[in-house]
């Protein structure tokens, strides 16, 4: 007998058995530890995450991320997936309708998720139940061999250091976009032992600065003070944290695709695009209620 319930009394393992037999024939594979990290920097929250079961085998599942987006509560799809075996049943769409009553009772006021652009059938699940696309983003990868940093863009008047996170916190006007979530602060700071964090210094100024993630070659956050632009700054600061990187390839995931600075950069250092992404987000709370509230408090 199959039901759909919550899956906040479900241990990791099981989560983790699911997970891999949903995903084996995904282009990237996870560990156990890969996905307790995801799962930990994405803010997953079991009881306000779902399943289908069969028996007490779990055989579809939701995972979501709680936590806040652009200043509203927010749900974020950090995983969902079907076994192999079960799909075509209509399982995810049957999960995720039974857990909105859930949602929005923890007072959440949107749902948001990321897709692949070439996913055409998800795509289409995703905006019958109601989503809309928010934007639309690249993803880059390249393997450490294949990186073009051009030693002569240097500038010997910059100096590389260290920094805390906090100091890139107050950098924010750098930004060309807003972080995706997976991409976000919240999301560091869910782990923030986790990243390198370096800034290029002038005079005692910081003008730019890298977060960077040496076990998945991921540059989570880079940035550059618009007056500063153009000295090779960038191309300072990822060659630094290079230097850290466990993993065979480096990678820029999320980056929007309308920011011609960002892509630009990264193609330049060789940094390929291989692929695009929907930000998609459905609304739980119609808006106009979620902005009157927010003016009463």
């Amino acid at each position: 007998m199959r039901k759909i319930t919550s899956l906040e009394n479900l241990g990791f393992s099981d989560l983790y058995i699911a997970f891999n037999k949903a995903f084996q024939d995904y282009e990237i594979q996870f560990n156990k530890n890969d996905l307790k990290v995801l799962l930990q920097r994405r803010g997953f929250v079991p009881e306000l995450s779902f399943g289908a079961f069969e028996g007490d085998k779990l055989i579809a599942f939701t995972f979501n991320g709680i936590g806040f987006y652009n200043g509203v509560k927010t749900a974020y799809d950090t995983g969902t997936g079907t076994i192999k075996e079960y799909r075509g049943q209509g399982l995810a769409t049957k999960i995720f309708e039974y857990s909105l009553p859930f949602l929005k009772k923890a007072n959440v006021s949107q749902y948001l998720l990321e897709v692949l652009q070439h996913n055409t059938k998800a795509v289409s699940v995703y905006k019958k139940i109601g989503f809309e696309v928010s934007r639309e983003f690249n993803y880059f990868i390249c393997k450490n061999e294949e990186l073009q940093i051009n030693p002569s863009s240097k500038n010997k008047d910059f100096e590389i250091i260290k920094i805390g996170l906090n100091q890139c916190i107050s950098m924010i006007d750098f930004w060309d976009f807003i972080p995706a979530w997976q991409n976000s602060f919240d999301s560091i700071t869910r782990k923030p032992n986790d990243f390198i964090i370096v800034g290029a210094t002038i005079r005692n100024q910081v003008v730019g600065y890298c977060i960077f993630d040496p076990k998945s070659g991921d540059i989570t956050q880079i940035a550059v003070n618009k007056k500063h632009r153009r000295k090779g700054i960038a191309s300072l600061l990822l060659e630094d944290v290079l230097r850290y990187n466990q993993h065979s390839s480096v990678k820029a995931i999320n980056t929007e695709v309308g920011c011609k600075s960002i892509n630009d950069f990264l193609q330049s250092v060789g940094i390929s695009i291989t692929g695009k992404l929907f930000e998609m987000i459905k609304q739980l709370v119609p808006l106009q209620n979620f902005l009157a509230k927010d003016n009463t408090d």
